[in-house]
């Protein structure tokens, strides 16, 4: 039996302040934003650097996570964030026409970490952590290197 993998890995940029809201079915709390990836490169024939930002839809579930996210995120927050693909299909209420969204979802074992090293600049206090979930620190890395 062959085994699947659906995982992502992104590093970026939060795109708007997070939503915060609840779900029907059993009253949980979870967040969504948009997120953007870009990548440069120059360009061949003219040597004139070039870049390209892809639009990421986020959906964070987990009692912590979401905390993470509520706390500590806000449009511009640098971000690694390791989650996996969800489709999920829709009926659009303006048109009334099936639809499908394809989401980054974090949840369980995902993992969310704060890339920014000015916390002062977000808005946070000095003495503010850097929460992460279910993920190394650049920091425990370090301290792990022996040289």
């Amino acid at each position: 039996m062959a085994l699947g993998l659906n995982k992502v890995s992104l590093i970026g940029n939060v795109g708007h302040d997070p939503e915060i809201r609840v779900t029907q079915q059993d009253n949980r709390e979870f967040a969504t934003f948009w997120f953007a990836t870009t990548e440069t490169w120059r360009d061949k024939n003219t040597g004139e650097k070039r870049e390209n930002t892809e639009w990421h839809r986020i959906a964070v579930f987990g009692e912590g996570l979401v905390e993470i996210v509520r706390n500590y995120t806000k449009k511009g927050t640098k971000l690694y964030l390791e989650g996996s693909l969800r489709t999920r299909k829709f009926t659009d209420a303006a048109t009334g026409q099936e639809r499908h969204s394809t989401e980054v979802v974090l949840q369980g074992h995902s993992v969310l970490i704060l890339l920014d090293s000015k916390k002062k600049d977000l808005g946070f206090s000095e003495n503010a952590s850097s929460p992460t979930s279910n993920g190394p620190t650049q920091n425990s890395i370090d301290d792990e290197v022996p040289f």
